[in-house]
């Protein structure tokens, strides 16, 4: 049953690996990886001093670190609360309407927010009718990057809550049980069997996303940025996307590098912190 997956990984992820060479070379394409010059380091130079380039980092470290820390409070927080619905009927309705922005694209989502955040859409009229100006949250840059992270939340977190409702449903009922005799309160029985149960499931999937800490979501904020917030709403993979057209393959295996490198790091950091202080391990 692993073997499609692993193949998949292996041809896609591991295969082109030997291309960041490409970061060290100005790479020329009609002379390949073998025939192109080797520069050295000189295409980080360019990267890091190119005009913009820091804020640009610091814009997608912002965004991202503010989508892990909701990303993981909110599923949590909304698997704990329909967790306590004992109506199935109910349930399932409500699990089903939260997952299905998830498995539209940000294309469809991005012409969709356009419309209802525009001056003139649906939100901005419902706040002219409490008589307070409008507001552009999609160019206004401050507003843009909350409506950045409120939108991604929407978007993803009931299909992120599905992990958690999973570990919800393989806590042992005893422990409930007899907390009850002891006189625990649902509250109670909460801060001391449920959170403490999913500590382990919470460790791994901020583990993971850590690794996506340079990301911040390339569909999302292509779809949703403009000029008038590119100072706060830029991230590397746009900045990279708007500067690097025209071959320049060289400077756009850099900055994929740069971003693995660092993902790495944290990746390798979260687990080491995960194991001293949650005593999870996976090796």
């Amino acid at each position: 049953m692993l073997l499609p997956a692993v193949l998949v990984a292996l041809i896609f992820k591991y295969a082109p690996m030997p291309g960041i060479i490409m970061a060290f070379q100005d790479f020329k394409p009609w002379l390949g990886i073998s025939g192109s010059r080797w520069i050295g380091w000189d295409n980080f130079q360019l990267i890091f001093t190119m005009k913009g380039s820091v804020q640009v980092i610091w814009n997608t470290l912002i965004i991202s670190v503010l989508k892990i820390i909701f990303g993981l409070a909110v599923p949590v927080t909304f698997a704990l609360l329909i967790n306590e619905i004992r109506n199935m009927k109910l349930k399932r309705s409500l699990q089903t309407m939260v997952y299905l922005p998830h498995f539209m694209s940000w294309v469809i989502l991005g012409g969709i927010l356009l419309d209802v955040l525009s001056l003139d859409g649906v939100l901005n009229r419902l706040v002219a009718a409490l008589h307070i100006q409008p507001i552009m949250f999609l160019g206004e840059a401050n507003w843009f990057r909350f409506t950045v992270i409120v939108s991604d939340l929407w978007k993803e977190f009931g299909f992120s809550a599905i992990v958690f409702l999973a570990a919800l449903s393989g806590i042992n009922p005893d422990l409930y049980e007899a907390a009850e005799i002891d006189g625990a309160g649902r509250w109670q029985q909460t801060i001391h069997i449920t959170l403490p149960s999913l500590l382990p499931i919470m460790v791994v999937v901020f583990t993971l996303s850590l690794g996506n800490m340079l990301n911040a979501n390339f569909d999302q904020i292509y779809n949703l940025i403009n000029p008038l917030v590119l100072e706060k709403g830029d991230i590397i993979d746009t900045f990279v996307f708007r500067n690097f057209q025209g071959g320049q393959y060289s400077l756009a295996a850099t900055v994929g590098l740069f971003k693995s490198a660092v993902g790495f790091i944290l990746i390798s950091a979260g687990y080491y912190i995960s194991h001293k202080w949650t005593n999870y391990r996976v090796f």
